[in-house]
């Protein structure tokens, strides 16, 4: 009998379970989770009054005591870790990660924040919190173009490269939103629909009016991949206009190319206030029920505002009717749905996270691994890294940014307890008996200290940590000493900070001087590029980016960064910052010679390409390529393929990145890599059939370590 009693003691828990899940009773169909989803949502709005429907699409949606409907903030932000509420895993700015070129590692990262916030948000529901930035519905990615490196807010983007963009954000959208059939881990939003990309000071009121291939061929590729491909569950609608009509009220962006073309059915949310620029810059309609009015007719489904409330009144008014009130809130109750918000406690595949997953120490080697990729060897002239730590006995450590916390997290950033500045890095990875000093040396942007000479020329190598952080550039009034907005007006580093590394250059004469940047764009710098032996470009490298660097700088990690955007010479390389149209941006457009191209990153070891071959099957193409890594450290490379039309009849980019692929190989070691080509990054939007067409003719595929570092050749027909 007693080999029996497991068994009789399983069965009788399962029946157990059964009967108490037979006992659940609810008030209304629309709380049984059984039900089918489309079920539950008529069943909830059949309920409700206008003035209900209206409260329920405003971000700070109140409670409904009657229907035992809880209070539900939608916004929340987890840019890069589940940010301001209290501790979460900090990684890499999005743009750094960008830098790794990993669309594995960026799944991982967003699947690490999506356990994170599941986490926080049922602690937050058991204590009573229902406040804003504990709910499940986040408001990331940023897809927008990074076109312009003066534009502040770039950080959060994935570079300048529509194709890099989609790949990147389609990775991070999965691994918010989960894999289950029926419900969401979190929501993830592609923002800001479009042509959103700078000035800061501009976004209000300014009208976008790129030319119509910019605006299909660069604007908009990035959310219709992810709303074909990553099923994103929501888009927020920029602030300004385009094409003459405000974005979140435009019928041809929000219903004919959104949701007609591309057959989008999750929710639209506007930017937090734009529907005020609707009546008061803008200017479109005069008043806020007007403007309340446009919106909700155009398929914006969730104000950031409080222009909602003007709902009731417009139907009220005729302005709109009680089913358009309907339609938009239909699709946005569905989403909360889906995000579990009316189960029971306990209910559903995500029910289960805990607290104990919230900066363990999985997601700690995590942030490290993503930072350790992302970080950019810009220079190392006679292969001075990485320093020897045997024989490196003094170290001096300079500059502003080599404590400074900002400089690791960037904006929209949570906060783990665990942030590590470079300083401390060097510190943790110097020889036990190795001197490490320290000296701000200068401050951010002005003169009025310059120090550590004495330190300096005593020393057997120098790291000066220079760039900027979030109080210099970042959000429209975020970024609280910049005078512009947010924005940058000059490309290059604070004069000052040039001006101190010249004297350091001068004082230390030819011994090592390493320079680490931080900042979140493309900087001008090629008065560092002609005194440093070695320049690593850090990004906001996150909680581990001292670590990260520190072991870059040592040699425990061998750096495979690879640029997201193009690093110009001068701001004087740049077309007017108001004008959208892509001629002469990006190293698409670009005719000039950059400081550093788009995908350019060194290694401490070199590859070489060899036998590309091309298979093609119906419209089905595959590139075949040897990498072999010829020199003495392990490490790995970002195999890229670019595309360019052999006599184009069109205007054609220069080149344009149709595929990369991220390898490890050891000292020695060669490799055959397959990687796929999507023919459809080859298409051109054609003005006179409105359609995407592919030019008939050869299509030469250049292969290499950067836009510029092409190591072999091949070509296709289509």
């Amino acid at each position: 009998m007693k080999k029996y009693l497991p068994i009789i003691l399983l069965v009788f828990l399962f029946s157990c379970q059964e009967d108490k899940k037979q006992e659940i009773t609810y008030d209304f169909p629309f709380q049984n989770p059984e039900l089918s989803i489309d079920e539950r949502v008529d069943d909830l709005v059949s309920r409700l009054t206008i003035k209900e429907k209206a409260s329920l699409m405003l971000y700070n949606s109140p409670a409904i005591e009657r229907l035992e409907i809880p209070e539900y903030n939608w916004w929340n932000e987890c840019l890069h870790g589940v940010g301001r509420a209290g501790k979460a895993t900090v990684f890499p700015q999005a743009i750094g990660m960008a830098a790794t070129f990993d669309e594995d590692l960026i799944f991982r990262v967003s699947t690490a924040i999506s356990d994170e916030a599941r986490a926080k948000h049922h602690a937050a529901v058991r204590m009573g919190n229902r406040e804003q930035y504990v709910g499940l519905s986040f408001w990331t990615p940023n897809i927008n173009i990074f076109r312009d490196p003066r534009w502040g807010r770039g950080q959060e983007t994935y570079g300048e490269d529509p194709y890099l963009t989609s790949r990147m954000g389609i990775a991070f959208v999965k691994g918010l939103q989960g894999d289950d059939p029926q419900y969401l881990k979190t929501s993830a939003c592609a923002k800001h629909y479009v042509v959103h990309s700078g000035p800061e000071k501009g976004r209000h009121y300014f009208n976008a009016l790129p030319p119509e291939r910019d605006f299909r061929e660069t604007y908009l590729p990035g959310f219709e991949a992810l709303v074909e491909q990553g099923h994103v569950e929501a888009v927020m609608c920029a602030y300004n206009r385009t094409y003459d009509k405000p974005c979140c009220g435009s019928e041809y962006l929000l219903n004919d190319i959104l949701r007609k073309e591309w057959g989008f059915i999750g929710h639209i949310v506007s930017d937090c206030w734009a529907l005020d620029d609707i009546w008061l810059r803008h200017k479109v309609v005069e008043t806020r029920m007007e403007a309340a009015a446009m919106a909700a007719e155009a398929g914006v489904n969730l104000n950031c505002g409080y222009l909602y409330q003007y709902l009731p009144h417009a139907v009220d008014s005729g302005l709109i009717t009680e089913q358009t009130l309907d339609s938009a809130l239909i699709p946005l109750m569905r989403s909360r749905f889906k995000l579990g918000l009316f189960d029971p406690e306990g209910y559903g595949p995500y029910a289960g996270i805990t607290p104990d997953v919230i900066n363990n120490e999985a997601h700690q080697k995590l942030a490290y691994e993503t930072a350790a990729k992302s970080i950019v060897l810009l220079k190392n002239k006679n292969h001075v890294l990485p320093l020897d730590n045997k024989t490196t006995k003094t170290i001096l450590v300079a500059g502003p940014t080599a404590m400074d916390v900002n400089c690791l997290v960037g904006n929209y950033s949570g906060y783990s307890g665990n942030l590590t500045t470079i300083l401390e890095g060097m510190v943790d990875r110097a020889a036990p008996g190795a001197v490490v000093e320290y000296t701000q040396g200068v401050l951010f942007n002005n003169d009025s200290l310059f120090a550590g000479f004495w330190q300096a020329g005593r020393a057997d190598a120098v790291v000066v940590c220079l760039g900027i952080n979030s109080l210099f550039e970042g959000e429209e009034g975020d970024a609280m000493m910049n005078p512009h907005g947010g924005d940058r007006v000059d490309i290059g580093l604070p004069p000052n900070q040039v001006e101190y590394v010249n004297r350091i250059r001068d004082y230390i004469k030819d011994k090592p001087l390493i320079v680490v940047i931080t900042g979140g764009s493309a900087m001008a710098i090629p008065e560092i590029d002609s005194i440093a032996d070695a320049i690593l470009f850090a990004w906001y490298p996150g909680e581990s980016g001292g670590f990260a660097v520190a072991d870059v700088i040592f040699g425990n990690s061998n750096p495979s960064g690879r640029l997201p955007v193009t690093f110009y010479k001068s701001v004087k390389d740049l077309p007017d910052f108001e004008n959208y149209s892509m001629d002469g941006r990006t190293y698409r457009y670009f005719g000039g010679e950059p400081l550093y191209p788009f995908g350019y990153g060194l290694s401490f070891t070199e590859f070489e390409y060899a036998n590309p071959k091309i298979s093609q099957n119906g419209g089905k193409v595959e590139l075949q390529i040897e990498v072999k890594n010829t020199g003495d450290y392990a490490g790995d490379e970002v195999v890229q393929v670019y595309a360019r039309k052999v006599d184009p009849k069109f205007w054609r980019p220069v080149k344009q990145l149709v595929a990369f692929k991220r390898v490890t190989l050891k000292s020695g070691q060669s490799n055959n890599f397959t990687i796929p080509i999507d023919t459809k990054q080859l298409q051109y939007w054609d003005v006179e059939t409105q359609s995407y067409k592919i030019e008939p003719g050869t299509y030469q595929l250049m292969i290499g370590g950067s836009s510029e570092n092409i190591q072999t050749t091949t070509s296709i027909e289509l």
